[in-house]
């Protein structure tokens, strides 16, 4: 099953580069002639088009090589002329990729599509050969000409070698081809750095306003809850007091309402302290708190954690509210049978994924918190994404760095 999985992710890789050679052929033709024509005058016309085809295809393999693997950023609009693009180190990375994708990229796209078209082919053979013209009845290598049985499944044998081949190097094939764009064409230290400062300054920006509104929350919830009710146990003890020496029984009465709202005022103040950092976190762990929350859960809920020990408060505690939030949503929304937890640490960092079984659709623009889920994490600096197709599954996974 492993092999299977990996050589079709291969032969994906390797037929989705097709289409990025292709292009980067095209582009690397393109800039040849239009090269040529600049020495009589004619090429400097076709100069903008050229440079902008190259970074067209140059940024299809970018967001190619983003889907399999870590995100490899645009560098923006392509330079206009040539004396810029000769300038830019990014534009001269990008002229090395295109000889390189556009020919042995172009090459292992191919065999990564002839493999599986050949494999169908020779390993079908014995079943139709008998169909073909005489001169016809080869090999896809186009020998040897059968004429018998033998012959037959000689071509078969030829369609399983084929297979051996797609699983054996397959995904060497698909690596080498990535590999020139892996090299050449992520943006330079300047660009990642100016990149990065602008994402730590959003990220900032997502952590005050999380913070703000956690800090709302909470005073919402002491002023509409918790001090209404103390308000209303003041007024009852002091009902009490004047009644206590007219009437002792209607006093004792509202005593008792008095104990009651004050046990409700108690237990309101421990809701919104477990809601600021949860204590069962410090008690049990990450581990021990998700199972709290999957007894909860109205939804029958499994919950695997593989950590190699404790992370951070701030992260553990964005780890619990995720899961709190997604199995709430799961319950309410989802009509799911079924969810899993599952909580990995790794690379300091640690992964977590909500997986439920329900009708899908999720929407981060319906109101069902995951704007507040992308805060929380964003505050972290950690990553969501949510795959939730309409007829199901869900799956919410977040990563979060835990430091060491």
């Amino acid at each position: 099953m492993r092999y299977g999985r990996s050589t079709r992710e291969a032969l994906e890789h390797l037929v989705g580069g097709l289409g990025t050679a292709c292009l980067a052929f095209a582009a690397l033709l393109w800039l040849i002639l239009v090269a040529l024509g600049c020495v009589v005058g004619v090429g400097l016309l076709f100069v903008p088009t050229a440079l902008r085809l190259q970074r067209f295809a140059a940024d299809r393999e970018r967001a190619r090589l983003s889907r399999w693997g870590d995100e490899v950023v645009s560098p923006g609009p392509a330079p206009g002329r040539w004396r810029d693009a000769v300038a830019d180190p990014v534009a001269r990375r990008e002229w090395r990729w295109l000889l390189v994708h556009g020919t042995l990229g172009l090459l292992l796209g191919i065999l990564g599509l002839a493999l599986p078209l050949n494999a169908v082919r020779d390993g079908t053979f014995p079943l139709w050969w008998r169909l073909l013209p005489p001169e016809d009845a080869t090999s896809s290598l186009g020998f040897p000409v059968v004429h018998d049985w033998v012959g037959a499944f000689g071509v078969w044998a030829l369609g399983v070698a084929w297979v051996a081949v797609a699983v054996g190097l397959g995904p060497a094939f698909a690596r080498t081809q990535a590999y020139p764009g892996r090299r050449l064409l992520p943006p330079g230290a300047d660009l990642d750095l100016a990149l990065r400062v602008a994402e730590l300054t959003a990220t900032r920006a997502a952590a005050l306003d999380a913070h703000a509104a956690e800090l709302r929350r909470i005073e919402r919830s002491l002023h509409d809850g918790t001090q209404n009710r103390l308000v209303g146990v003041t007024v009852l003890l002091g009902a009490a007091r004047r009644a206590l020496a007219r009437d002792p029984a209607t006093a004792e009465q509202i005593l008792s309402r008095a104990q009651d709202a004050a046990e409700q005022a108690l237990a309101e103040l421990r809701t919104v302290a477990r809601s600021i950092l949860p204590p069962v976190l410090a008690d049990r762990g990450l581990a021990g708190a998700l199972d709290g929350l999957a007894g909860t859960c109205g939804v029958p809920c499994r919950v695997e954690v593989d950590l190699p020990g404790r992370c951070a408060a701030s992260v553990e505690a964005t780890a619990y509210f995720v899961v709190a939030e997604a199995l709430t949503n799961v319950a309410k929304h989802s009509g799911a049978a079924h969810a899993v937890v599952t909580v990995r640490g790794r690379d300091d960092l640690l992964s977590l994924t909500v997986t439920d079984d329900g009708h899908g659709g999720a929407d981060e623009e319906a109101g069902s918190g995951l704007t507040g889920i992308r805060r929380r994490v964003g505050a972290l600096d950690g990553t969501l994404t949510l795959t939730s197709p309409p007829g199901g599954p869900t799956t919410l996974r977040v990563e979060l760095p835990c430091g060491s």
